[in-house]
């Protein structure tokens, strides 16, 4: 979940429009900071401020966790120990699977609820209509009769905006897509599209290797080619599993014509073993 909260956040902040609303009806002038001051570290994925100092806070939940208003009752305090506001609490969940989590807790005499949210029943229509990229990538996660033609559209948009924001969208449209198991067919429709026409522009594999390349100079090419090494084995990892030592050992050993077609193989790699076939003797 840690890549999608994150990229999740990214959008949500960057926008106090159409999801927000749906949700909250109120508009988020300022987000605050959600680090709780306590013992044991906790930390609120989102937690802004309105106009007329109303807090919400809503978190984000791709799959279902039995203790979540437990969860949600211990944020509570924890911000009212800090604001002394109590917050309006949202839980948006994303995930795929049907959402099964209880928002009220009873136990004992003291009874806690909060409002729960499949991001599937918000207005995917409303999110698409807004001018903001930011909705309409979250778009995606919304019940939608054509994810395919909703994708393009995206797609589309994306390819109008300017470097760097062009690339920043593509990089979350991706991630985001993946909570829907739609990141390959983004992929796939990117790269039939200017935006993406070559490994180096590509959204995953791109940053990753431009960085690694820049630290290269800086550092040496020994260096730089085991800093390139260590950050696609994680991206391979995030896609693959674990690998194997024999696979980790070639990978450190790759030639830069070798890194050429790897690099080519993936996108359309559904094995490590479509990486790295076996080596010609």
């Amino acid at each position: 979940m840690q890549r999608y909260d994150a990229a999740l956040k990214i959008l949500l902040q960057a926008t106090a429009g159409s999801l927000l609303r749906q949700l909250t009806g109120v508009t988020v002038v300022r987000w605050l900071n959600v680090e709780m001051p306590q013992v044991q570290s906790s930390r609120v994925d989102l937690l802004g401020m309105t106009a007329e100092g109303e807090l919400v806070h809503v978190e984000l939940q791709s799959s279902n966790d039995p203790d979540m208003a437990l969860r949600m009752a211990e944020y509570a305090l924890r911000i009212y120990r800090q604001f002394r506001v109590f917050p309006r609490q949202i839980v948006l969940y994303v995930g795929e699977a049907a959402m099964r989590m209880e928002a009220v807790w009873r136990e004992r005499g003291f009874a806690f609820e909060y409002a729960l949210v499949d991001i599937r029943d918000l207005d995917g229509a409303e999110l698409m209509a807004s001018a903001q990229i930011e909705d309409n990538v979250l778009a995606v996660l919304t019940r939608l009769q054509d994810q395919i033609v909703t994708v393009r559209e995206i797609l589309g948009r994306i390819g109008r905006l300017d470097d760097p924001a062009r690339r920043g969208a593509l990089d979350l449209f991706l991630i985001i897509s993946g909570l829907r198991r739609l990141e390959f067919k983004v992929r796939e429709e990117a790269g039939k599209m200017p935006i993406l026409n070559d490994i180096m522009d590509h959204q995953v594999l791109g940053p990753v290797f431009r960085q690694g390349m820049e630290e290269g100079l800086e550092q040496g090419l020994e260096q730089g080619r085991k800093e390139m090494s260590d950050r696609f084995m994680r991206v391979i990892e995030d896609r693959f599993g674990a690998l194997p030592d024999a696979i980790q050992a070639r990978l450190a050993a790759l030639s830069p014509e070798e890194w050429t077609a790897v690099l080519g193989r993936f996108p359309d790699a559904s094995s490590v073993e479509d990486l790295f076939p076996p080596r010609s003797h």
